[in-house]
């Protein structure tokens, strides 16, 4: 015969109360998730972005103090900015040395990196880069009498390669044996002057930046390399990883402005006509490439 299981008052009253905590507990777990914000919810709500750039690299971002004032500007820097605008945000652009933009992005100190950074496959691992906005391939910065003794990228070794310790071109003169000169948020005059008076022999670098750069500069003895066109790739805004709502919406807007020719316009300004949001067909040599 089955046994009739009987609760006391006091057992069953306990159970009772067990039971309504659970609900509740769950209840309250639910909405917590359904109430939290994400963080491209926050961001839209304070009406804000803020963006690392250096402020010194020309002419991605760079003070234009011609017209007497002292702005902030370049190629990525209004482009952040008319995507922000059409978001419906206004931007604060932090200004520090590219090796600490990434700290600054992972670490929530900035929402955002835009400096000419390049979309690495260790980068894409840790970090979201926007839809490109910018293709280029890498070059060298030469003293033009002797192209620093300089003929293959083997030649490298035990030549002074200036630049950040962090971007990829100073992993690709490490890898060829060159010996690192490490500056911080240096302004482009300076990394130009030290190779000409030989403090350094090379700089590894975008092909644009370096050709506007020599340009700024004519009187320098110094010449972009003509047998160096390596290193194929694009550029975006980077941000944290995990932060794909503002992915989502930079990325839609950016398809919007090369898609009604606003990128182009931009890019046409700062680089002297050139329209660096397509990709170039060029026979580049290959180099041994950590990132």
């Amino acid at each position: 015969m089955n046994k009739v299981r009987i609760y006391k008052p006091f057992t069953l009253l306990l159970m009772m109360m067990a039971f309504v905590f659970i609900t509740a507990a769950c209840s309250t777990a639910q909405n917590g998730t359904r109430d939290q914000k994400t963080a491209w919810e926050q961001l839209k709500e304070k009406g804000k972005i803020v963006v690392a750039t250096s402020g010194t690299l020309y002419p991605t971002s760079y003070h234009d103090t011609d017209t007497g004032k002292d702005k902030l500007t370049g190629y990525e820097v209004e482009v952040v900015r008319e995507a922000a605008k059409r978001l419906g945000l206004d931007v604060e652009f932090k200004e520090m040395g590219f090796d600490g933009m990434l700290t600054a992005v992972n670490s929530g100190q900035v929402d955002a990196a835009a400096n000419d950074i390049t979309m690495t496959k260790d980068r894409q691992k840790k970090f979201l880069f926007s839809k490109p906005y910018k293709y280029s391939y890498g070059t060298a910065i030469v003293r033009k009498k002797d192209l620093s003794g300089i003929r293959t990228l083997d030649d490298l070794k035990g030549k002074k390669a200036a630049g950040a310790a962090t971007t990829v071109y100073m992993d690709i003169a490490r890898k060829y044996g060159a010996e690192e000169v490490i500056y911080d948020n240096a302004t482009n005059e300076q990394y130009l002057k030290d190779v000409a008076n030989g403090r350094t022999d090379v700089i590894l670098n975008d092909y644009y930046l370096q050709k506007l750069a020599l340009a700024a500069m004519p009187d320098l003895d110094l010449t972009i390399h003509p047998d160096f066109k390596y290193y194929p790739h694009q550029q975006g805004l980077i941000m944290k990883k995990g932060n794909t709502g503002l992915k989502e919406q930079f990325d839609q807007t950016i398809k919007d402005m090369l898609k009604d020719g606003t990128i182009k316009k931009i890019s046409k300004t700062f680089f002297g006509g050139a329209d660096v949001s397509k990709k170039q067909d060029i026979d580049f040599i290959d180099v041994d490439v950590n990132q």
